[in-house]
């Protein structure tokens, strides 16, 4: 049982607990649960009593919030820790909402280790599926930086899609994301 009484938590690849159903209480899916400034953008997150089930790229204008609640604020010590060695290894429980497919193909990403990517077809046969639906499956991704979808990249070195955006510069995030992890472009 997880704290709080409800759900199931289980560990997911390096040890980050995953939890396997909506917890009970606190739920800021209306608003967020803290914001944090981070040198590419404002994060949001999102949180129930027991899990982060969001984290958003939010647009200028949004002002920094403490957090409100202890997932909250782990969450929040968490994102500091990796902006500061992005080596450090969330967590933080994660309720990552999808489909079961969504959820391999996020398994999947959650795999990729530090400084490598994968492209969208790697992933797609790892997971006996198409580039497009797992494409599809990363910009469905709303626990993002934490289920580093930023390390899937298109063939041929192509950056690909990032955060299923239409406005500002998603794909500044994930070249600033990969150059961080120590991601070697062209080699």
């Amino acid at each position: 049982m997880t704290a709080g009484g409800a759900g199931t938590t289980t560990h997911g690849r390096g040890g980050q607990a995953m939890t396997t159903d909506m917890c009970a209480g606190h739920d800021a899916s209306a608003g967020f649960a803290a914001t944090l400034r981070a040198p590419f953008a404002l994060l949001g997150v999102r949180t129930d009593a027991c899990a982060v089930t969001g984290l958003a790229y939010l647009p200028d204008g949004h002002a920094e919030t403490a957090p409100a609640g202890a997932i909250a604020e782990r969450a929040v010590r968490e994102i500091e820790r990796y902006l500061d060695d992005p080596a450090f290894p969330f967590t933080v429980p994660l309720a990552p909402r999808g489909t079961p497919f969504q959820r391999r193909v996020w398994d999947a990403i959650r795999a990729i280790p530090l400084r490598e990517s994968r492209t969208y077809g790697e992933v797609a046969r790892a997971v006996r599926s198409a580039p497009r639906a797992v494409g599809q499956a990363c910009g469905a991704n709303r626990i993002a930086l934490i289920i580093p979808c930023h390390r899937v990249v298109g063939s041929r070195g192509a950056l690909g899609g990032f955060m299923n955006a239409d406005a500002g510069d998603p794909l500044a995030i994930k070249r600033w994301l990969l150059r961080h992890e120590g991601y070697r472009f062209g080699a």
